[in-house]
């Protein structure tokens, strides 16, 4: 068993007739080619998983959709980042020799509905991992992921399973289940072939579970549904079934009742994917043809790829062709997650694997490119939509030396993260930089968090904004996603026709006895709510219209708070509106902060200048002149607040006399001060920038 974190030191051996893959950490035992599995493991192939790892204590979180796996070897994990509020499980399986490949995925009602727990146990069942009991979350590898106890990245992993005398192999994949982190379940979802849709007894269906549901019902894969923790106390499978049948249509008969915790009913699962979920489609016989699906860095080989193989077959020493950049690559390196990154012999058609090929720069790897034998061309594939970013920061080095260093570690990590969009940016007051684009608030706090520990990087980070819209009179439209880019007051009056804010379709879950709560928060935050329905006689779904840039303060907490922890939301983007939007600037002494400008609506200007007012002079150090702290909006001053100057008492030494003597010293240090202003420049200390990005809003 390894207890460290390594690249690639597997060894396996695999033939088409039956696929073996041993594990180096089990080359004690010979796999005879029956398809049973010996192996055991979770090395995620980055250099920057969490040293503490241990192959069969580690244990997999979230849940998604990924490939269904062919014959010939077993599929690749991937390490890719997610979150904590949506997510789905996924497992292919795939049957070598005769039988067929097909693969699945679970989409749970959210956090901690044992997504996690279902798949240590299907790990266990089919012999990948020992059952030692301490496996809990084996496919959460990264130290964000154990700290947080969420998936923020997509994980796979390859299974052997016997069902009516045929040998199968199934992939699971884990991915996240927060909304910031949709992108990599809508990207595994679109190499599925069918889903699990796991719900928590006890808890019943949640906002992420509506928007998961539909995820996966848009892709036309198989969804099979199941209760979970249906042995606890306080579980209501009657009442979980009927919202399940009542929100999606799915006949309640044929619900699976099961607790992945003491094991009830997990032998169910693997027979219930492999009679419900249909075979990949394409052929051996077509030319190659794979899609890239995610990648990392890897310190020894380079840029690893994840691929599902749509047609042919590949192996090692093979020459293929990037579609996108047309660049020649040779095959130096096939495999499957087991959940060691496992070599294999080839990868063939229906399956996912990991390819490594010499792809050194980071640059070269385009999530959704089609690759293809070399004098073999195809039609590329359609891959996969950009990732449209709805929360902008800017990203700073604490230190000015380290912006080299933190050039490359941001490289590196958005190699692992595609649906992060990086722009280089320069600021006076905080000096080189970058804004980059992120899915949601706490995809931008885990970025960060990443970045630290998994680069050694201290990093500033800008109050987070949302891309606002300008339409001009001339017809023409501009984003705005730094304040720096907003007009001025007098580019507003006289050329620009409308402001746009983006905005998003809500929806909440929650009891009822919270509703008049939830409606009000959702008129505080200027959203505009479309209806009420309740999902059974106790739960209420609520969907609304919210703008986004009201989401991405502290509106999560709010949430929680009036519900007692019992309401769960999801939202997606719906479009731009008008909205009365100004820009407010944070000026120190008449002279302009541009680290500190921020674009919001006008009603909230008054009160988010006077707290920035607050904020900043407790965090200004005292000067030997008055520091004058104001906020403005289209050229009217909002707020003030003053730091008073450092004085030293010139009368101390005045012992009597007339008090003109005094009032002559006075006046004289009065001048001084004045003299001293003018020629004086205050500058924030880096220290006054990270308590104000870091304050509580």
């Amino acid at each position: 068993d390894s207890d460290n974190d390594y690249d690639y030191n597997g060894a396996s051996s695999s033939e088409h007739s039956g696929i073996v893959a041993i594990p180096f950490d089990r080359l004690s035992d010979t796999d005879d080619g029956d398809g049973g599995d010996d192996g055991d493991g979770g090395d995620d192939g980055d250099d920057s998983i969490d040293d503490d790892y241990n192959n069969d204590d580690d244990g997999g979180t979230s849940s998604s959709a990924h490939s269904g796996i062919d014959t010939g070897s077993v599929d690749r994990h991937s390490d890719t980042d997610g979150g904590n509020a949506r997510s789905s499980d996924d497992g292919t399986a795939s049957e070598s020799g005769t039988a067929s490949d097909s693969s699945i995925a679970y989409i749970s009602d959210g956090s901690d509905h044992g997504k996690s727990t279902l798949a240590d146990r299907l790990l266990e069942l089919t012999g990948v991992i020992s059952k030692t009991g301490k496996n809990k979350q084996v496919l959460d590898k990264l130290k964000v992921e154990r700290e947080r106890g969420i998936t923020v990245k997509a994980q796979s992993a390859s299974m052997f399973y016997e069902y009516q005398g045929q040998q199968y192999l199934m992939n699971l994949i884990d991915t996240p289940g927060h909304v910031d982190f949709s992108y990599e379940v809508s990207r595994s979802l679109a190499a599925c072939q069918g889903t699990i849709l796991l719900v928590d007894a006890a808890q019943g269906i949640q906002a992420q579970t509506v928007a998961n549901f539909y995820l996966a019902f848009g892709e036309g894969l198989e969804v099979i549904p199941m209760l979970n923790k249906v042995d606890l106390p306080t579980a209501e499978p009657e009442r979980a079934a009927q919202q399940i049948e009542s929100t999606f249509e799915i006949d309640s008969s044929r619900i699976l009742h099961m607790s992945a915790k003491t094991g009830l009913g997990v032998d169910q699962v693997l027979p219930a994917i492999i009679e419900s979920t249909p075979p990949p489609s394409g052929s051996i016989d077509r030319p190659f043809k794979a899609l890239l699906f995610d990648t990392w860095y890897d310190k020894y080989v380079g840029v690893v790829s994840l691929m599902a193989i749509k047609d042919g077959c590949i192996k090692k020493g093979d020459r293929i062709v990037s579609s996108h950049s047309q660049t020649k690559y040779e095959v130096s390196e096939v495999g499957i997650m087991y959940p060691e990154p496992t070599p294999t012999t080839s990868l063939q058609v229906g399956q996912v694997g990991y390819i490594t090929c010499n792809m050194k720069s980071i640059a070269e790897a385009h999530v959704g490119d089609t690759f293809y034998k070399e004098k073999q061309p195809v039609d590329p594939l359609p891959g996969f939509v950009p990732a449209k970013s709805m929360v902008f920061a800017g990203v700073f080095p604490i230190d000015a030396d380290e912006f080299n260093r933190l050039d490359e570690s941001i490289q590196k990590l958005t190699l692992n993260d595609s649906s992060v969009s990086v722009h280089k940016e320069t600021s006076a007051a905080l000096g080189q930089g970058w804004r980059l684009g992120f899915l949601g608030t706490l995809h931008m706090d885990v970025f960060r968090q990443r970045l630290e520990e998994e680069y050694d990087t201290n990093v500033l980070i800008t109050a987070p904004t949302v891309p606002y819209q300008i339409k001009f009179r001339d017809g023409t439209t501009k984003y705005i996603r730094t304040p720096a880019d907003f007009p001025d007051a007098h580019t507003m009056q006289e050329t620009v026709e409308a402001t746009m804010e983006p905005y998003v379709a809500a929806t909440a879950i929650f009891p009822e006895q919270y509703l008049g709560q939830m409606l009000e928060l959702c008129t505080m935050r200027r959203g505009e709510v479309q209806n009420h329905t309740f999902i059974d006689e106790s739960r209420v779904l609520l969907k609304c219209r919210l703008p986004m840039a009201e989401i991405v303060t502290d509106f999560f907490d709010q949430l929680k708070s009036k519900s007692q922890g019992f309401a769960s939301f999801d939202y997606e983007e719906a479009g731009y509106e008008a909205s009365d939007l100004v820009k407010m600037e944070v000026l120190l002494n008449n002279e302009p902060v541009d680290a500190l400008a921020a674009v919001m609506h006008r009603s909230n200007v008054v009160t988010m200048g006077r707290d920035m007012a607050k904020r900043l002079k407790e965090v200004i150090r005292r000067q030997l002149f008055d520091i004058i702290i104001q906020t403005a909006a289209n050229g009217k001053i909002v707020a003030r607040e003053t730091v008073k100057q450092l004085r030293k008492n010139v009368t101390a030494k005045c012992y009597g006399g007339d008090i003109t003597r005094k009032m002559k010293l006075l006046n004289k240090q009065k001048e001084g001060k004045k003299k001293m202003k003018k020629f004086g420049k205050v500058e924030l200390p880096q220290e006054a920038f990270l308590s104000i990005m870091t304050a509580k809003k």
